[in-house]
């Protein structure tokens, strides 16, 4: 791999995915805070489909599924084919014409801009996380911080795009919302386009396979690739599991916040639109990337276990508790006829905790574990497995229609607590089929590395 240029010591090319990935998510995430409030909402004033919500939890989960199902063939048409960064293009193309599609008042337009934006994900995010992947040489110990940059990214995305796509969509017209989140994505795309020659070398797999990459094609997996592939299979389980409860957060809980929480302000005549909420775990995720990021620097400095299996399984009990202060909620939902947004907040709060225990270290972890020929196809599936738990995700908030959304809450912080100590009982036999994949590092993180993380993330616009 050619030398990159640097800037605060990593790759300049990280900052171009991280702006590209930024405007991705932004038109994404915009484009979530207001799809199920959309599709239910029947008011004259501001109308949408007006269907019930049972319909639209299930075209939400099928919708959410298949965009992150899709990047299993978008990894194969990079690893094949185009190249990751060839594929990426692609999908920020179908992206654009999806959003743009979307911002059309029909049945049709709407469906059409679904697919396209489908396909556009499907194109576009596994590969720009494996490219992420490849700015570093094996056994660079700043890939995990590099992955943490990165993620900043999607959240500062994820964090404004509710925010102004939220309140353009609930004020304005929902339609003008997803024509706003078309209009991030073409940034996003300009950016990416502008910023190839930070990216020589990256991305380029299929068309520039070296004679050693070509004969590894043909060449059966190894016993360690193959103890690997198994943990990769258990950390697809886990992220399903995770992401059926997490995604609670665009549907269930999203009518939550429309229906049952007394949004207004205090000595106030205002109300919080109740897209805005969808900011809430982003904004967490700005402010506690750094201090969770030193904290476990500092618990594996202390020789405590730190490895990437042990922070998802905690990773997702913390991430379940935060549903007891939904069933908190619920309670007094019932005993008042509304609940306090306090209780939301909390929730999301113990939600983005968990996240930042499992879900970056989860995508780097992909990176070290797959074999290289295979490594944009496994983060496809690492996708898929996410576009899985999403499914049963809008499932479960159909479920709880009948049988009532207390009950959703307390199953879901319970199933959660036990898978976590599930895995951590098990902890020592995944370790032992990683085969060292996590120990192998040219160099050990210095708090050098650990200030500069601090020093970049603190300045994002929160």
């Amino acid at each position: 791999m050619q030398q990159q240029k640097q800037l605060f010591g990593h790759p300049v090319g990280l900052y171009v995915l991280f702006m590209t990935e930024l405007w991705e998510r932004f038109s994404y995430y915009g484009m979530r805070a207001i799809l199920v409030l959309f599709m239910v909402t029947s008011s004259t004033k501001n109308p949408g489909f007006g269907w019930t919500e049972s319909k639209a939890l299930e075209v939400y989960g099928t919708y959410t599924f298949l965009v992150y199902f899709f990047n299993v063939p978008g990894g194969i048409i990079a690893d094949k084919w185009l190249g990751q960064k060839r594929a990426a293009m692609l999908g920020g193309i179908l992206l654009v014409a999806g959003h743009s599609i979307l911002a059309l008042a029909s049945v049709w337009a709407f469906y059409t801009g679904l697919a396209f934006i489908i396909m556009g994900v499907g194109c576009l995010k596994a590969n720009v996380s494996t490219m992420v992947g490849e700015l570093y040489a094996k056994g660079d110990a700043r890939r995990d911080k590099g992955f943490s940059i990165f993620y900043i990214g999607i959240n500062i995305g994820g964090f404004i795009a509710p925010l102004m796509v939220g309140y353009v969509g609930e004020v304005y017209g929902w339609h003008y919302g997803f024509g706003l989140a078309g209009i991030g994505m073409t940034f996003g795309l300009i950016i990416f386009a502008l910023g190839q020659k930070y990216l020589k070398g990256i991305g380029n797999t299929a068309q520039n396979a070296t004679p050693e990459k070509i004969a590894a094609r043909n060449t059966s997996l190894s016993k360690t690739d193959k103890d690997r592939m198994i943990v990769i299979a258990v950390t697809c389980l886990l992220i399903v599991l995770f992401w059926s409860a997490y995604e609670q957060a665009g549907g269930l809980m999203n009518l939550y916040a429309e229906q049952k929480t007394n949004r207004r302000l205090a000595f106030t005549n205002w109300t919080v639109p109740a897209s805005w909420f969808q900011s809430v775990t982003s904004f967490f995720i700005i402010l506690l990337a750094a201090p969770i990021a030193a904290f476990w620097y500092w618990w594996k400095r202390k020789g405590r276990e730190a490895s990437a299996i042990f922070k998802m399984a905690l990773g997702i009990m913390i991430m379940g508790w935060g549903f007891l202060f939904m069933v908190a909620a619920a309670y007094q939902y019932k005993a008042d006829g509304s609940s306090a947004m306090y209780w939301l907040v909390l929730a999301y709060f113990l939600h983005t905790v968990g996240e930042l225990c499992a879900s970056p270290v989860a995508l780097s972890f992909i990176t070290k574990l797959a074999p290289a020929r295979y490594c944009s196809s496994m983060m496809g599936i690492y996708f898929a497995a996410t576009g899985l738990g999403n499914y049963v995700a809008g499932w479960l908030g159909i479920w709880s229609r009948s049988a009532g959304e207390l009950q959703l809450f307390a199953g879901i912080a319970v199933a959660c607590t036990l898978a976590g100590i599930l895995v951590i009982a098990f902890l020592p036999a995944f370790k032992r089929l990683c085969h060292g994949a996590e120990n192998d590092l040219t160099t050990d993180s210095t708090p050098a590395d650990a200030t500069l993380q601090i020093q970049i993330t603190k300045p994002a616009p929160f």
